[in-house]
């Protein structure tokens, strides 16, 4: 039988600099939204730091010290692409000077050297819940328009300086949680008595310029480069068959494909009207941002996916880091965190997009977040993260049957990390334990799960030996 999946794959895992790296201040970094940020960015962060408080990305699992040590052990699994973000206050120490922080730009240059000796390409976000410290306070983040030519200014330097290494990047990491958390995906802090709406949209109106004039430079300064935007895509169903919960999820589905369809399609869709008016927004779209947004739109879809939820018309809609929550589907399983287990749901959710937007698709995120336990004698069993990820690699080969153009799929997050949305270490998703504890205890030991070698396989059969 011929391979479900193409033989140029990409076969990886993810992870994000602010949730890894930690060294939050070495080599000249500057201060970013997470380097004072205690409880995960769906929290928000503080601009100043409290005294004997806990900061766990400041350290967070020392990914800058020990990147040859990690990159070994994805190599050993096979991995031929590896997803990284640039740390935007590695390389501008205030996000807004003009000449960039040299030692910064070596070090990525060392960390993208190292991926590429071990078989990997490097897929590289630009903006991953990073924003420069110093461009919330002095210009309220994405509210300023400023913020436009900073960011370009950042990633012309960038482009400039690896691309003879990078030719897969990413924009905005999630940039439709501006919606939901837009302290982590743009910097917004909300002003007392100000419009939540007006803000984000405003902001949001700003970024996708921003991501355009970058697609246009990529473009210009690496020929050869795709550049895509990446979205935070779990699904939302109906509770019921009433028409009143499937057309109020058909609006809730909206809030976050409306990013889509800008970052696409190159234009706010006609739905955005109605959206914005019941909402209160009048954006201020000055001339050329729409030729802007139309000429330079995105060369593929990243995506993240972790679980499904429903919703019930008139029910409050919240959401985290992880995607919308409503009612709980009661035919569905449920982790700790919450969060539904739900693999068809990716393939569904696949097939729409194909459907909708005809390019390409990057799984970049998909994982399980659970606890693990140390055995005595060091071992750790997780058939619970295996049966996670065999669920939903079956249902992604589905979908690239169903036709979807499938660039590949890396997993989040190879290694145990700190979460994004509450902070923790506890919760981990890693095929590779790290020997650190929600209060920062530990040795930083890494430990390979039953979860490493099930996943070496996988690569080594293109995804056909799922046993």
């Amino acid at each position: 039988m011929t391979n479900t999946l193409p033989k140029n794959f990409l076969w990886g895992g993810a992870i994000a600099a602010n949730q890894a790296e930690g060294a939050y201040l070495a080599d000249g970094k500057g201060l970013d939204i997470a380097s004072y940020c205690a409880d995960g960015l769906r929290h928000g962060f503080e601009l100043k730091p409290t005294e004997g408080k806990h900061y766990p990305y400041q350290e967070a699992i020392d990914f800058y010290h020990r990147y040859q040590e990690d990159l070994a052990l994805m190599q050993e699994m096979g991995f031929n692409v590896f997803r990284t973000s640039i740390a935007w206050a590695r390389i501008f120490p205030l996000g807004d000077e003009l000449e960039p922080n040299e030692a910064g730009l070596k070090f990525y240059d060392d960390l993208f050297d190292e991926m590429i000796a071990r078989g990997m390409q490097p897929l590289i976000t630009l903006s991953h819940y990073e924003t420069p410290l110093h461009l919330v306070e002095k210009y309220g983040s994405w509210r300023s328009r400023e913020l436009i030519g900073f960011f370009v200014r950042y990633c012309e330097v960038v482009f400039e300086r690896y691309k003879h290494k990078v030719k897969l990047w990413m924009t905005f990491n999630e940039i439709n949680n501006m919606r939901r958390i837009p302290g982590g995906a743009g910097g917004i802090l909300l002003h007392e008595g100000e419009s939540f709406w007006q803000t984000i949209y405003q902001a949001s109106h700003h970024m996708f310029v921003a991501s355009s004039l970058a697609m246009k430079r990529c473009h210009e300064i690496i020929p050869d480069a795709k550049i895509g935007s990446m979205f935070s895509l779990s699904n939302v169903y109906p509770a019921t068959c009433k028409p009143d919960d499937v057309m109020s999820t058909v609006g809730v589905r909206r809030e976050s494909l409306l990013f889509v369809d800008v970052m696409v399609r190159g234009k706010y869709p006609a739905y955005a009207s109605r959206m914005f008016e019941t909402k209160g927004v009048h954006l201020e779209i000055l001339p050329g941002d729409e030729e802007i947004i139309s000429a330079y739109t995105s060369d593929y879809i990243a995506l993240s996916y972790y679980r499904s939820t429903t919703h019930e018309h008139g029910l409050a809609q919240n959401a985290d880091t992880g995607g919308e929550t409503g009612k709980d589907n009661p035919y569905l399983e449920t982790t700790p965190w919450g969060w539904q287990i739900d693999p068809v749901g990716l393939r569904y959710t696949l097939n729409e997009l194909y459907d909708r937007y005809q390019v390409p698709l990057f799984i970049v995120e998909n994982g399980l977040g659970t606890f693990d336990k140390v055995e005595e004698d060091g071992s750790i069993h997780d058939p619970y993260r295996i049966s996670y990820l065999r669920d939903h690699l079956e249902q992604m080969k589905e979908a690239v049957k169903d036709g979807v153009d499938l660039m590949g799929y890396t997993y989040w997050g190879p290694m145990d990390i700190v979460s994004a949305g509450t902070a923790e270490m506890e919760k981990r998703y890693g095929f590779v334990y790290v020997d650190k504890d929600n209060e920062g205890n530990g040795t930083l030991k890494r430990i390979k799960k039953d979860s490493f070698e099930w996943y070496k396989k996988v690569i080594a059969s293109n995804g056909e030996d799922l046993k």
